[in-house]
C-alpha cells in the first residue's frame, strides 16, 4: 500500500511510546492520523502536531471505541491502516511465599483478566471493527483494502517470571494473527504482528540509568535499546510491502529473555 495523503490510519496507544512513532513515521508520509488514547494532554499535544485528531478511548468499552471510530472516521474518512500499541503489563508470581510474615498469596485473577481486557480483547476490538469499516472500501489497485499491524511483545515466546497474563494476552495476540489474515483473505485485508524487545520508551526512561544500562548490555546486537522509531519503521514495511501477511516478526537485536 502506497502512503500518502489519501490514506487515513487509526493508532491504539497513539499518543506515546511506540504508537506515537508510528504515528510520526506514517504522517511524514502525508498519511492522516488519528490518536487513541486515555492521555488526553499527550493525546491532543501530538495530534496537533501531526494535524491529526484526538480520540480519548479505553479500549476495553464497547461504546467509547465505536465513538472513538466514529469520530476518526468524520474527521478523515475510513482508515486503510490500524496499528494496535494500546497495552499494559503488571509482575506478579501466580502464587508466592512472602518471605517475612510467611504469608502465601496467588495471582489477583481481577488483574489478570484486566491485562487481558485491555491487551488482548481490546487489540481484536478494534481490529474487528476496523476490518468491517475497511470492507466498506473499494480495493486500491493493487487490490488492498486494509492493512493491520498488532503489537505483541517478545513476551509472547519468552515470558519472564510474573508475567503470566502479559505473557498470555500477548501471545494470545500473536497466536490470532493468521487466524485473522485467513478470515480477512478474499477481502484484501493483510494482519501483521510486531514482538518488540526492549525500547527506549517513557516506561523504561523512568527506570534507573543502572537498569537500563544493564538492560541495553543484554542485547546481542546492538548492544543498546531498541528506537520507538525503529518500530515505526517496520510498521511502515508491513504496510508496504503487499507480500507481508499473516506474520508476527520479532524486532528485539535477538535478544532472549532470561527467566527474571
Amino acid at each position: 500500500m502506497k502512503l500518502d495523503d489519501s490514506i487515513a490510519a487509526v493508532i491504539t496507544g497513539g499518543a506515546s511510546g511506540l504508537g506515537a512513532a508510528t504515528a510520526r513515521r506514517l504522517a511524514s508520509h502525508g498519511v492522516k492520523v488519528a490518536l487513541f488514547d486515555l492521555n488526553a494532554e499527550l493525546g491532543e499535544a501530538l495530534a496537533g502536531e501531526l494535524g491529526g485528531v484526538f480520540c480519548q478511548v479505553d479500549v476495553t468499552s464497547e461504546e467509547q471505541t465505536d465513538q472513538a471510530f466514529a469520530k476518526a472516521r468524520a474527521a478523515h474518512g475510513q482508515e486503510r491502516i490500524l496499528v494496535n500499541c494500546a497495552g499494559t503489563g503488571s509482575a506478579i508470581k501466580t502464587a508466592s511465599r512472602d518471605r517475612t510474615t510467611g504469608e502465601i498469596r496467588h495471582y489477583p485473577l481481577a488483574n489478570f483478566e484486566r491485562v487481558i481486557q485491555i491487551n488482548l480483547i481490546g487489540a481484536f476490538r478494534c481490529i474487528a471493527k476496523s476490518a468491517a469499516g475497511m470492507l466498506s472500501l473499494a480495493a486500491t489497485g493493487t487490490g488492498e483494502r486494509g492493512v493491520i499491524v498488532s503489537t505483541a511483545s517478545v513476551a509472547a515466546q519468552d515470558g519472564q517470571m510474573g508475567q503470566a497474563a502479559y505473557t498470555a494476552s500477548k501471545a494470545g495476540i500473536a497466536g490470532m494473527t493468521l487466524p485473522i489474515a485467513r478470515d480477512l483473505m478474499d477481502e484484501g485485508i493483510r494482519v501483521n504482528t510486531i514482538l518488540p524487545g526492549i525500547f527506549n520508551t517513557p516506561l523504561l526512561n523512568a527506570a534507573p540509568e543502572k537498569v537500563k544500562v544493564a538492560l541495553a548490555a543484554s542485547v546481542p546486537f546492538p548492544k543498546r535499546l531498541g528506537e520507538p522509531d525503529e518500530f515505526g519503521q517496520l510498521v511502515e514495511t508491513m504496510v508496504t510491502n503487499a507480500y507481508l501477511n499473516g506474520e508476527c516478526v520479532r524486532l528485539d537485536g535477538a535478544i532472549r529473555m532470561a527467566p527474571r
